[in-house]
């Protein structure tokens, strides 16, 4: 029941994705999207629960190390206003200490939070050269970030995405997309709040079931030895 749940959420999460996301590189802002939902959306990594708790629950998994590889995802560590940790998946390598990520709910765009950016710059600034400290592009001013963020590292999916590929997936999926989810989210909708913008209640019932899923796994998952 729980994995045919996460199916259900996932198809919906995937139409709304590929109805929303451009080619062009920078700011989405249709909806709000959580990174944790994304991360796992678009790299195949399939955790559930809060980023912070995204490293524990891969030991044993998922292959986990501190080399950037294309379509890992990377795992930031509990800090600050940043309480929950935060998640971000690698479309580029440029060099061994920097990166490009594709990511949800990180800049304030616009005065707003909920967005996704492509391709933007990370760098790994630790002092070992094993991406346990980075500096993120943070958009308002249109480069790296004054602050320094710990992390874990990355945790590697089944397969590295090919952004081409990915790209080409997007392109020839969103016309047919985009008229599914505007559907569904208008009748669900007008069912349930009549009034209410559509895809901000889809997004906001993705988040919903992803915090519910993650407490049905955390509650019936064997510890990690």
């Amino acid at each position: 029941m729980v994995q045919r749940n996460r199916t259900l959420a996932g198809s919906l999460a995937v139409a709304a994705f590929l109805s929303l996301v451009p080619l062009s590189s920078g700011a989405v802002a249709s909806t709000y999207w959580q990174c944790v939902p994304f991360a796992r959306l678009i790299s195949g990594v399939q955790i559930f629960g809060d980023a912070w708790t995204w490293w524990r629950q891969a030991a044993g998994k998922y292959a986990t190390g501190d080399t950037p590889q294309t379509g890992a995802v990377l795992c930031f560590k509990p800090t600050g206003k940043m309480r929950l940790g935060h998640v971000a998946v690698v479309s580029r390598v440029l060099t061994d200490r920097v990166v490009q990520v594709t990511h949800a709910n990180w800049s304030r765009i616009g005065g707003t939070r909920g967005q996704i950016e492509k391709d933007v710059t990370v760098i790994d600034v630790s002092p070992a050269g094993d991406w346990s400290q980075v500096k993120v592009w943070y958009d308002p001013i249109r480069d790296l970030g004054t602050t320094s963020y710990p992390t874990h590292g990355f945790i590697y999916g089944d397969k590295p995405i090919d952004p081409n590929i990915a790209a080409v997936q997007i392109a020839n999926a969103q016309t047919a997309a985009y008229t599914v989810v505007h559907g569904a989210a208008n009748q669900l909708t007008a069912a349930v709040r009549p009034g209410a913008n559509p895809l901000q209640m889809l997004g906001a019932a993705a988040d919903s079931t992803d915090r519910i899923a993650g407490l049905i796994q955390s509650a019936t998952s064997q510890p990690a030895e």
